[in-house]
């Protein structure tokens, strides 16, 4: 059997970056792939998601309502259980997305207070 040299795989390293770690200066290489991803960006609590995909069944709200910590937003029904979202913060409903009976999935904004 004849031995096949394996070529390592290329890979596009078109950045390098400099890092200082403890006064100790890194240079390190940054994958294509990886400098294209976004960077992270935490979610806004004024802004309603559902915590797991499920139908609209009730919304509470419309827009220009005022509400308080801890009033009922929506409810909506998600493997068979019903669900209730309540509101972060106090504030002013700013718009309502969606209607009752839709799907909504975990990157669909519900609604937003301001």
């Amino acid at each position: 059997m004849e031995d096949i040299e394996q070529k390592p795989e290329e890979k596009d390293y078109s950045m390098y970056q400099d890092i200082n770690i403890d006064n100790i200066l890194y240079t390190t290489i940054i994958p294509k792939k990886n400098q294209e991803k976004k960077p992270y960006k935490p979610k806004d609590p004024r802004e309603i998601y559902v915590f797991i995909p499920g139908t609209i069944l009730t919304i509470y709200v419309k827009k220009k309502d005022k509400v308080k910590k801890g009033d009922k937003l929506i409810s909506f029904q998600a493997m068979k259980m019903n669900n209730l979202l309540l509101s972060p913060m106090d504030g002013v409903i700013e718009n309502v997305f969606v209607k009752e009976g839709e799907n909504s999935n975990k990157t669909q904004m519900l609604m937003k207070i301001k």
